[in-house]
């Protein structure tokens, strides 16, 4: 790919309007600029944007997964959009080489899917689960990985074109290791770089009311979605070892328990089991799909 156009999408649901300014504002002031800027109100009416940047509301709230699948949408419309990049909404671009940066590894690398940025708060510092990786002790070490961050990354529209977008029906949670899974398996990277870095307040997951049920939920779809039969129950089990250790809360528990539960009853086509080539090259880079 030589030099890469980059469009960049940001989701608002109007409750951070003095945020979003300073977000647009560190977007407007990259040294290589974006191509396209598209603001999405996911059921909220939109703030006054600045000349440039495209407004898009929607009628009702489609979740992280559909409002920016509407977003893709709006930016292949223009068709001059080579990289999507996704951006929270309460995030801020700290540097002005972030795009220079992100064309340059896309440039280098046509097999270059997915992009992870470092997340870190105010003060520089980079939460656990902000690192892509099992062994995160260590934010400052890039690589390849096998899932990547909601609040801040890249995405080639050529992987695009071939994986689909996001799955609207999670709505929210594990929607970046479901388009990942489908990346992987179709022979695209991801990389982690985090010398790419989104400003984003300290913040923990649980805030959100419905966290527990919608985890639980859309783990068991992304199981019967893309893992081979025979990993199924493994990687299910394991994960429920694991919140049964994590969770201190008996209502988290409870909201858990009934989002598996919700996610085992229904269905959330389709299944395309990812190859074992793939579990094999998910192993190799240290995160084998049962964890």
């Amino acid at each position: 790919m030589s030099s890469p156009r980059i469009g960049v999408a940001i989701l608002t649901m109007g409750n951070r309007p003095a945020e979003l300014r300073e977000l647009l504002e560190s977007v407007a002031t990259q040294e290589t600029p974006a191509q396209r800027v598209v603001v999405v109100g996911n059921g909220a009416p939109l703030p006054s944007l600045p000349d440039g940047v495209t407004g898009l509301e929607l009628p009702e709230n489609l979740g992280v997964a559909g409002g920016r699948n509407a977003a893709l949408a709006c930016l292949a419309e223009f068709e001059d959009v080579d990289v999507v990049v996704d951006l929270d909404d309460d995030g801020l671009l700290i540097s002005r080489d972030v795009f220079t940066r992100l064309a340059a590894l896309y440039e280098r690398d046509e097999r270059l899917g997915i992009v992870s940025f470092r997340i870190c708060d105010e003060r520089g510092r980079t939460q656990r689960r902000h690192v892509p990786r099992l062994r995160a002790g260590d934010p400052m070490r890039g690589g390849l990985v096998t899932t990547f961050l909601g609040g801040g990354h890249a995405l080639s529209a050529r992987m695009l074109k071939q994986t689909g977008g996001w799955p609207d029906a999670f709505f929210y949670a594990h929607e970046e290791t479901d388009l990942a899974w489908r990346a992987l398996d179709a022979g695209w990277k991801v990389l982690y770089e985090p010398a790419l870095v989104l400003q984003h307040p300290w913040t923990s997951p649980t805030r959100h009311a419905v966290f527990h049920r919608m985890v639980a939920r859309n783990r068991v779809w992304l199981a019967k979605r893309h893992l081979p039969a025979p990993l199924v129950p493994a990687y299910l089990g394991a994960w429920t070892l694991l919140t049964l250790a994590r969770t201190r809360s008996w209502g988290g528990l409870r909201a858990w328990f009934g989002g598996f539960a919700e996610g085992v009853r229904t269905s959330c086509p389709p299944r395309r089991p990812m190859r074992w080539a793939t579990v094999w090259r998910m192993t190799r880079l240290g995160r084998p799909p049962v964890l």
